[in-house]
């Protein structure tokens, strides 16, 4: 291949490397690696191979969410590869639970239960997706599955299919010992959340973040806001003083101004609620709906 034109590094593959390996040594996320490779079988990697390594935090991410199950689990594998094909740079997937919290996002986890979702169905689903692309995912869950499951047995399912890294809102940071040894002993990365009401422990938590840091923009549970009024900026300075790791923004992000504006602020935006709704109204004929919503918003963040 002919990488004059790389903006980043090149690279030789050696024995042992896998494309995952490559992406945490350099600290640059998968989907910029496959975009930055459109021609090379980056998937099939062969001892002297050269890619290109893209250079890091080039251009503003789109992290969209979508409750696993909702409204079944092939509409949802549906739902993930509509979104990576629409350009989404990372994709979180809700693990469905009883007790979510946010109406919208309680919904759709309703809408999964009934349909018999379980962790392990999921997993097996997920299993189908990545023999079809690489898009790094990302669950959100809550402390409580992962502990039925049995916290190694998780991380060791994560690996096994690339999951990269967790969000569970309801683990406090100084309780994330529970989780942090195992997330180490499978290159599972564990996402902090930092909040308007962090004050004191803003940078507490961003000098140890791993994998990117998700800002929540407003008080209260999920769901759309007509306005995010939280001075972003002023959180996003104070984590980049202590941390070069990248900062998104999620909850409440509905519209294409809201996702430009929060994406100027730090290195992406986060959205759930507002594709979930469009889940809840299209049902099993939502992926083309979903995946037309997340272009439109990676062409706004990208402009950012």
């Amino acid at each position: 291949m002919n990488y004059d034109n790389c903006d980043g590094m090149t690279y030789t593959i050696k024995q042992g490397d896998t494309l995952y390996g490559i992406s945490r040594k350099y600290d640059v996320p998968l989907a910029m690696i496959l975009h930055a490779n459109p021609y090379a079988d980056v998937y099939r990697l062969n001892i002297g191979d050269t890619i290109c390594i893209p250079v890091k935090n080039k251009k503003k991410c789109f992290i969209p969410f979508i409750t696993g199950g909702d409204p079944n689990l092939e509409v949802s594998k549906e739902l993930i590869l509509a979104m990576a094909a629409a350009g989404a740079d990372i994709i979180e997937i809700g693990i469905p639970f009883s007790d979510p919290v946010g109406e919208v996002i309680q919904r759709g986890n309703v809408r999964a239960l009934n349909a018999g979702t379980t962790t392990d169905k999921l997993f097996d689903m997920l299993a189908e997706v990545r023999n079809v692309t690489q898009v790094p995912l990302v669950f959100l869950t809550y402390v409580n599955p992962i502990f039925i499951y049995g916290t190694e047995r998780f991380m060791e399912k994560c690996r096994q299919l690339e999951i990269d890294g967790v969000i569970v809102p309801d683990l406090p940071y100084e309780e994330k010992n529970e989780l942090l040894s195992n997330c180490r002993k499978y290159d599972v990365d564990l996402i902090s959340l930092i909040a308007p009401t962090s004050d004191d422990r803003i940078q507490m938590i961003a000098r140890e973040a791993m994998g990117y840091i998700y800002v929540v923009s407003s008080l209260g549970v999920t769901g759309i806001r007509s306005n995010i009024t939280t001075d972003i900026g002023a959180i996003v300075k104070r984590i980049r003083e202590v941390t070069d790791t990248p900062v998104a923004v999620g909850f409440g992000i509905a519209t294409l101004e809201q996702a430009e504006k929060m994406a100027g602020l730090s290195d992406g935006a986060i959205v759930g609620s507002a594709i979930v709704k469009i889940v809840e109204q299209y049902g099993k004929d939502a992926a083309g709906p979903v995946k037309k919503y997340v272009e439109e918003m990676v062409a706004a963040v990208r402009k950012a």
